[in-house]
């Protein structure tokens, strides 16, 4: 009786899907959710691992496990095992990750990774392993496209899914970019000027540039004045935010500035959307990146 009802309160969360489509980054996000985490398990084991949880006396009462194409032919036992555990009254969920075509070469080129279908073209071997996980992807319980999801933007999806306890619900939080010369957000709350940092935009190959590139992004946190400015807003964010809840506001725009609202600014609304957005509903806009 002991052992069904560790069962009934164990959560256990297998995360698959198309290579390249950030099962990595969900393992680390499940982690940091306090799941015990194994990453590309072969399936047979599944079953027997399952039963090792339920049996922990409730040390271990969550687990996320990556099972994919990485598994080879290992891969094909996965039905077989998820069916073993049904007939055990095991409780288990499916999170599939999925991305566009074009989006996973584009990872794929950028990180040098191989496919685990390498004997194919890039493009063949997505084609296969989309088709071949098809099945899979039909039984899943949730479904993420992270086809247009930054890093952070992925970990708050999964917070609020799988632990929507820890994401303040009734607040609303815009962190928004901005240029000076194009004047003040009427709508922003709070306001911190980035103009004093070093600008990217007088480095040649730069300036074309946005905040959203990495090239930017490392040039300014190469500079000491940047994290140490940083971690003051953060800090007084952390502080004042709880303030705002309880008083009952419900939403809040905060506004960063710099000359032209197209490297600076973007970077650091980019890095405090991906610091707050596991905590709160949270958008990141940038009202003038596109501006000449």
């Amino acid at each position: 009786m002991e052992a069904k009802s560790a069962r009934n309160e164990m959560r256990m969360v297998l995360v698959t899907g198309l290579s390249g489509a950030g099962k990595s980054h969900a393992m680390n996000y499940f982690e940091d959710l306090g799941y015990y985490c194994v990453d590309n398990m072969p399936p047979a084991f599944i079953p027997t691992f399952a039963d090792l949880l339920a049996h922990s006396e409730g040390r271990i009462n969550k687990a996320a496990l990556v099972c994919d194409m990485r598994g080879g032919a290992f891969f094909e036992d996965l039905f077989s095992s998820l069916l073993q555990l049904e007939e055990k009254g095991i409780d288990y969920e499916i999170l599939f990750l999925v991305a566009d075509d074009e989006v996973l070469i584009r990872r794929y080129k950028e990180t040098r990774r191989r496919h685990p279908l390498s004997e194919l073209s890039l493009p063949e071997a997505i084609k296969k392993e989309r088709a071949a996980l098809s099945e899979l992807r039909g039984k899943a319980d949730r479904e993420i496209d992270t086809s247009g999801l930054k890093p952070w933007e992925l970990k708050a999806r999964i917070v609020e899914i799988y632990e929507p306890g820890l994401r303040e619900k009734n607040m609303q939080i815009r962190f928004l970019s901005f240029g000076f010369k194009y004047g003040l957000p009427t709508e922003a709350d709070l306001v911190f000027d980035v103009r004093f940092l070093p600008n990217p935009y007088y480095v040649t190959q730069l300036k074309p540039l946005t905040g959203e590139d990495s090239r930017v992004r490392d040039y300014l946190w190469r500079w000491a004045e940047t994290g140490a400015y940083f971690k003051l807003v953060r800090e007084m964010l952390e502080f004042s935010i709880p303030y705002y809840i309880k008083e009952g506001k419900t939403s809040l725009v905060v506004a960063i500035g710099c000359t032209g609202g197209k490297h600076r600014s973007v970077v650091f609304a980019d890095e405090l959307g991906k610091t707050f957005g596991s905590i709160y509903n949270l958008l990141v806009e940038h009202r003038d990146i596109n501006k000449s």
